[in-house]
């Protein structure tokens, strides 16, 4: 991201983080959350070929499972609207899975082995060639990478003080990330309820101005990482065109 823009991470795993980013309106913030969902292109099943289908679901049913099946998609390898060819053969007795399936190109490959497919009988067989077509989430749900993406208010919490000896702790519920003397602490730490964060205490809960805390989770088909920086290029390179569009 831009050097004015500060990035602090909660969580950060490969699949799902939390980080916070600021200084950032809301506008922007929702900018980022539309572009992690419909902007960036994802490799999905489009086209399936059946070569022999003796199980006890219809092709349909299975095309319709195979274009739920997450695919790795390397960032920037790939122009929108390229096909990569994949293909699978399962004889039962057995369970066909994702990891069953045979790409012709090593870089897409299912995100996960274990996703199950359908599960083969005796002398029954599934055996299909397909596409995979590289496309945006705006076009098709199952091309959307970002699988859980959202975003909130940064929130401080301010002691304003004791409660008498005559008051209850009742449960204050807050869910998410706190800023706390400039550290960021999430909520689930102290079981999501301030009570136990400040007993015996009376305290303020107020919006850090222009900070916001995203929670992303991907499918698989890249990295948090990735999709975050793909994201962000997207605003900007639309920004770019935008500008230059002004100008003329």
């Amino acid at each position: 991201m831009a050097a004015d823009y500060e990035v602090e991470f909660v969580e950060r795993a490969e699949r799902e983080a939390r980080f916070v980013v600021r200084p950032i309106t809301p506008a922007f913030a929702n900018g980022i959350r539309r572009a992690m969902i419909a902007d960036i292109p994802t490799f999905s099943i489009d086209t399936v070929r059946f070569i022999e289908n003796s199980s006890v679901m219809f092709d349909e049913q299975i095309g319709l499972r195979l274009g739920l099946i997450p695919l790795t998609t390397p960032p920037g390898e790939f122009e929108e609207g390229e096909e990569v060819t994949l293909s699978l053969d399962v004889q039962g007795p057995d369970t066909a899975y994702s990891g069953d399936i045979v790409s012709s190109d090593s870089m897409v490959q299912p995100a996960d082995d274990n996703i199950p497919i359908i599960d083969l009988k005796e002398g029954q067989r599934l055996e299909f060639e397909a596409d995979a077509v590289l496309d945006k989430g705006r076009n098709h749900a199952k091309h959307q990478g970002g699988v859980a993406v959202g975003y909130r208010h940064l929130q401080q919490v301010e002691v304003v003080g004791d409660k008498s000896e005559f008051e209850e702790d009742e449960p204050h519920i807050l869910r998410g990330v706190i800023e706390e003397d400039g550290e960021l602490v999430a909520t689930e730490t102290f079981d999501h309820d301030l009570s136990n964060r400040y007993p015996g205490k009376n305290v303020e809960v107020t919006d850090v101005p222009e900070a916001f805390v995203f929670h992303v989770e991907t499918d698989g088909s890249f990295s948090v990482d990735e999709l975050v920086e793909q994201a962000v290029g997207s605003i900007q390179s639309r920004a770019t065109e935008l500008k230059e569009a002004v100008q003329l």
